[in-house]
């Protein structure tokens, strides 16, 4: 059977929950369509969430990936389409805040995402869940794992990043963003798996 990795975040900045890290648990070690599951936790950091990335890559040896992570304020399942080699944003967990910052030093300027992102948006679309593309997947840790998974790979698996938005669970807590149920945002990745 093949072997899809699936990585979500811990808790940062203000967000005090990620969803992501729940839709990988609830995954993690299932079967879905020619997939067998294998989720793991990234931390919000810049430098261990590259470090990360690669020995994933290496010791698990995946047949695709899918990384997942929060954006607070979107309201649809937003696969991404480009990675670009800039860090640049707020502070991370360990307390770095990157300005300019090449990901990898003379790498690509970006890479596109190798999963069938429109497919997954129809897909998910046709099931009533709301969902688009999204071309910017920003320049803070989303972007790097997203960057780094794809440099790596180098276009051999299928591998890509979608951004979720924020539960309801944590709409309540941090207010004033728009959210989904946590059931919804699991079932709508298991789509976007079963477009694999």
């Amino acid at each position: 059977m093949k072997k899809l990795l699936v990585t979500g975040f811990c808790p940062f900045l203000q967000f005090t929950l990620n969803p992501t890290e729940e839709v990988v648990n609830a995954l993690h070690n299932t079967v879905i369509g020619d997939y067998e599951i294998i989720g793991k936790i990234l931390p919000v950091e810049f430098a261990a969430a590259q470090k990360s990335v690669r020995q994933l890559l290496a010791e698990e040896q995946p047949d695709a990936v899918i990384a997942l992570g929060l954006a607070g304020g979107r309201f649809k399942i937003t696969p991404e389409r480009i990675a670009i080699n800039v860090m640049d944003g707020a502070k991370d967990n360990a307390g770095h805040t990157p300005t300019d910052e090449e990901i990898v030093e003379g790498g690509n300027d970006g890479y596109f995402s190798t999963l069938p992102i429109r497919n997954m948006v129809n897909r998910l679309t046709e099931a009533g869940y709301p969902a688009e593309i999204s071309n910017t997947a920003g320049t803070y840790v989303c972007n790097l794992v997203m960057y780094t998974l794809l440099h790596e790979t180098k276009g051999t698996i299928p591998a890509g990043f979608i951004h979720i938005p924020a539960s309801h669970q944590l709409a309540i807590e941090h207010g004033k963003v728009a959210s989904w149920s946590q059931q919804d945002l699991t079932e709508a990745i298991k789509l976007c798996i079963e477009t694999l």
